[in-house]
């Protein structure tokens, strides 16, 4: 019981304190599961990051979800759940009360220009860090895909199934076993 409500605090810190999306909060639930908490090793980290990326839904909430089932079972996953939610929960329903007093307000809109370089830095964080070891090929193989899904608009979603694919087919042919 003690380790759920350990997770449900962390992950309440998580979500009160980012601003900018799912992606802003991947460096500070990097920082709590492996960092602080050492619940994960930085390699388990990016493989379940990989697999948050690749499911349906918020990147920060698979996250979660992944960390507290590995933690504690469903009840773990039920807690950074709940913990990753509810600040943002509550945090628009306060801006939705109060949202025709606070839309014309300067210093709310002043506040919020001034996150916008540190959302953006949460942002890039987990992209340096998800590049850390890889080839530099690799690293422009990313760059690439990057700049054809933008440009063009086409959907990620292709080339994960590429990449994954060109994966197993790399794997086979150097004759790898799959690690489990």
């Amino acid at each position: 019981m003690r380790e759920l409500f350990t997770i449900l605090w962390s992950f309440l810190k998580i979500g009160a304190f980012t601003f900018g999306g799912g992606y802003a909060m991947i460096p500070l639930i990097e920082y709590e599961v492996v960092a602080r908490r050492r619940w994960l090793t930085e390699r388990e980290f990016c493989d379940l990051l990989t697999i948050a990326q690749a499911a349906p839904g918020p990147i920060s909430l698979n996250t979660a979800v992944f960390v507290g089932y590995k933690r504690r079972s469903y009840g773990g996953a039920l807690a950074a759940v709940l913990g990753t939610v509810l600040p943002s929960f509550f945090i628009i329903l306060v801006v939705a009360i109060f949202f025709d007093q606070m839309r014309h307000n300067h210093w709310v809109d002043a506040a919020f220009r001034g996150m916008r370089p540190a959302v953006v830095a949460l942002i890039v964080a987990p992209i340096v860090g998800l590049a850390k070891g890889m080839h530099w090929a690799l690293i422009g193989v990313a760059a690439a895909t990057a700049l054809t899904v933008w440009y063009f608009g086409l959907s990620p979603v292709w080339f994960l199934i590429g990449g994954a694919a060109c994966g197993l087919v790399w794997a086979a042919r150097r004759g790898e076993e799959v690690e489990r």
